[in-house]
């Protein structure tokens, strides 16, 4: 537990520092964010802000995570990787931004093609991993499933739903951020209680960068972590729970993720059939904001419920 604690400290200093140098180099270089016209006006303010901010808690969680293990097993490498190239497609996606000049980067199909290799090389070796299998565990029954070859199409799914729903919900100063540093702490400690002890140590390296992070980030954002950081963040929660076996825990701890997604597709559906709006915004921290919230108030509350929820999530096992 120790080791735990020591990769929080030394990864929260790490990108800390990170931050504080990158910043500035990044404000040099004119990386501001690009705001979507029909989004809160309240927002516009924010177009200058950087963003690529992604890179700060990507790079200082796995330098933090070498210092503890020179080599890492097949699990840690699988979830590092896995961190890495969604960050990849999301640094890609934030780059094209910047080229356009608008909050448009790589086309839809485009990005939906990427996503779906990656995921699709992530779930075929983890079905193929004697050690992770098509086994998963199913909250509070406490009892194991194999899925067979449906577990293809279903991890398949959690990669995609995880990923786009963390994007939904990097929205506001520091949203995203804490509320994956407190999902982060949660997978740490209860890795170390299943015994994969190297997994909790790197989930305790992100933990303490996104702390460092969050510096940063949180209101008014001095930067932003882009499509970078939120993809990252989405294929990492994925692989952690797909290593542990138990994927269905998203749905529990990552309630605010499921609620950010649930709401942006009522508002399609809604739209689509009786041309209202269901929300006066979506996702739903935006319904929130034009309700008169403050962007801190926002943060907290959904800080608050996903505590409670991880607590829900230890119960579960």
């Amino acid at each position: 537990m120790n080791y735990i604690v020591y990769a929080v400290l030394l990864s929260f200093a790490i990108s800390s520092i990170t931050g504080w140098f990158l910043i500035p180099v990044f404000k040099a270089l004119k990386l501001g964010q690009n705001i979507r016209e029909e989004g809160p006006k309240s927002h516009y303010k924010k177009a200058n802000t950087p963003t690529f901010g992604g890179i700060i808690f990507i790079f200082s969680s796995i330098i933090a995570m070498l210092f503890f293990h020179k080599q890492f097993n097949k699990e840690i490498l699988f979830v590092v990787c896995s961190f890495a190239v969604f960050g990849l497609i999301g640094f890609l996606d934030d780059f094209l931004k910047k080229i356009h000049k608008k909050n448009e980067g790589l086309a839809s199909k485009q990005k939906m093609l990427l996503l779906i290799v990656v995921s699709t090389a992530c779930t075929i070796y983890a079905y193929t991993n004697p050690s992770i299998g098509s086994t998963i565990m199913i909250p509070f029954i406490r009892k194991n499933l194999n899925l067979g070859i449906l577990y293809i199409p279903f991890v398949l799914f959690i990669y995609a739903s995880t990923t786009n729903s963390v994007n939904l919900t990097d929205g506001l100063d520091g949203l995203a951020t804490s509320v994956t540093l407190l999902v982060m702490v949660f997978f740490s400690l209860i890795s170390f209680s299943m015994g994969y002890y190297s997994l909790s140590i790197f989930c305790g390296c992100v933990s303490g960068s996104l702390l460092g992070f969050l510096r940063y980030n949180s209101f008014p954002a001095r930067i932003i972590m882009g499509d970078t950081g939120a993809l990252a963040l989405g294929g990492l929660i994925s692989s952690v729970a797909i290593v542990i076996k138990n994927p269905l825990i998203i749905a529990i701890v990552g309630g605010i993720y499921v609620l950010e997604a649930l709401s942006d597709l009522i508002q399609i559906i809604y739209f689509k059939t009786t041309g209202k709006r269901f929300f006066k915004m979506a996702p739903i921290h935006h319904s929130f904001e034009l309700s008169g919230w403050h962007e801190a108030k926002i943060v907290s509350l959904f800080s608050i419920i996903t505590t409670l929820l991880c607590l829900i999530g230890f119960l579960s096992f």
